[in-house]
């Protein structure tokens, strides 16, 4: 068991250690942060959210039936998990592909020491330039959770088919964070002011903050994955599409069963996800908490039939000589 992590900075060689730059996290709000590229992903990087991220795993496998990917895969040798996280997903596809080397790469080095000896973790900045390896190199690549972590999620896409095989698959899994309803039940948006279901506002805030707060970051981006995947290239562009309640309203067991993650995710992940978008928007910590309490209480409303979308997108980049 084995994880080798390095840097951009710490040049070729994946022996050195990580510089005391990267691992000198900033504590702010009561929470912690990534150093490297500093200020360029807005959300935690602590214990706290570490936890939530795997109990996120386990929300999404439960939508998808178990499954990590959706794409056929035949003996891969070399695997990419853009924004890793917790490391979760590259761990648990270890034993499923034992001859393939699975990478994951995120801006700290937060992932597990011990880990299966296929699995190695990188510290680095997916919209760099040029990636660590050479053209055509992967045989699949895995992007998740990227909503309002980078300036262009096209561009990501358009590198990902660079440094993805020819025949070789992209997919990427991304929840759509603007509430959602069928049956009339949640009121309506309010443009001018305050609505009466909180969420509504909280979903509108973090957009104002990623398009007017500099660096800008794109905050809605799983619709438009699909478009986008067939613009940079990638052919046989799939997508599906699974709703995800924000708490247990739904009478269907499968689907109560989602929400109930989904009501514990959006509550543990809350602050964090508020904490730098809004005090970006000027507002004061004391004024963020007065009002995640009303978010919190629309998220926890079973009254109100709330849902997300969450995204399944995959492609292929094309075979040489392939139109």
């Amino acid at each position: 068991m084995a994880s080798i992590v390095f840097t951009r900075e710490c040049g070729s060689s994946d022996t050195q250690s990580l510089t005391d730059s990267v691992t000198d996290y900033p504590m702010e709000n009561g929470r912690r942060y990534h150093r490297y590229h500093e200020g360029a992903y807005p959300y935690p990087n602590d214990e706290q959210e570490l936890d939530r991220l795997d109990m996120q795993h386990h929300m999404f496998k439960l939508v998808m039936s178990g499954r990590l990917y959706h794409v056929p895969l035949e003996d891969p040798k070399e695997i990419l998990d853009i924004g890793t996280g917790s490391g979760i997903w590259p761990i648990e596809m270890a034993p499923l592909f034992p001859h393939a080397a699975i990478t994951g790469t995120d801006l700290s080095p937060v992932q597990p020491t011990e880990v299966p000896e296929n699995v190695h973790f990188l510290v680095d900045d997916a919209t760099e330039d040029d990636w660590l390896w050479n053209p055509n190199h992967f045989d699949f690549v895995h992007i998740s959770h990227m909503t309002g972590a980078m300036p262009s999620f096209k561009e990501l896409l358009r590198k990902a088919f660079t440094y993805t095989k020819p025949g070789a698959y992209l997919e990427c899994h991304e929840m759509d964070p603007k509430p959602k309803c069928d049956d009339g039940t949640m009121p309506p948006e309010n443009p001018d002011g305050y609505s009466a279901f909180a969420l509504h506002d909280w979903y509108d805030l973090n957009m104002r903050s990623s398009k007017d707060v500099e660096p800008s970051r794109q905050f809605r981006i799983a619709p438009r994955i699909e478009r986008w995947m067939k613009e940079v290239g990638f052919v046989d562009v799939k997508q599906q599409v699974f709703k995800i309640p924000t708490n247990t309203w739904p009478t269907d067991d499968h689907l109560k069963e989602v929400g109930k993650w989904s009501e514990s995710n959006w509550l543990e992940a809350l602050s964090g996800w508020s904490y730098k978008p809004f005090l970006a928007l000027g507002w004061s910590k004391p004024e963020i908490e007065v009002f995640l309490v009303n978010v919190r209480k629309s998220i926890q409303d079973r009254n109100v039939h709330a849902y997300m979308d969450f995204f399944i997108v995959t492609g292929r980049k094309p075979s040489p000589g392939e139109v």
